[in-house]
């Protein structure tokens, strides 16, 4: 019977702590468009807080956008870095073996010195960078949309 009760009490454990962290994870929620868009103004670009639309009302459309399916190295902590802001062959330090992929939405505002990287319209990347590195990933995305064909649009998912 102990056995039984043993296992029992574990089995309750598992569950209760599966329970609390929907809860937290649950009671993480967006702030509302208004304070986004204050968090924008401030130059606090909270990760998973912000959508693109909080960005764009706050700082307009970006002058340079970009949008391409992306796979993104998925850190110990959560957070998620574009594997084109790796170099080819590389991985990020500390990056275990978690990856995600998706439709990545980037914007860069040389002005304000931002890339800001969107993945499911939330915020999921930001990088400071000088004007003239912004150009130039620009440049790269230009290049490379030159070579997309027909077929690369239907064929994402």
């Amino acid at each position: 019977m102990t056995n039984i009760s043993g296992v029992l009490t574990k089995v309750i454990r598992c569950a209760c702590g599966v329970l609390l962290l929907g809860l937290i994870v649950g009671c993480k929620s967006m702030p509302t468009l208004e304070q986004q868009e204050q968090l924008v103004q401030a130059n606090s670009l909270v990760l998973d807080q912000i959508t693109s639309r909080a960005v764009v009302n706050a700082w307009g459309k970006p002058p340079l956008y970009h949008s391409e399916f992306s796979h993104f190295f998925v850190m110990p902590d959560f957070s998620v870095i574009p594997r084109s802001r790796v170099a080819t062959g590389e991985a990020p330090r500390g990056w275990k073996a978690g990856v995600h992929a998706g439709e990545g939405v980037y914007f860069a505002y040389p002005d304000r010195g931002w890339l800001l990287v969107f993945l499911d319209d939330r915020l999921v990347y930001k990088e400071e960078l000088k004007a003239e590195e912004l150009h130039a990933i620009a440049k790269t995305w230009a290049y490379e949309d030159r070579f997309k064909t027909r077929l690369d649009e239907v064929s994402r998912p």
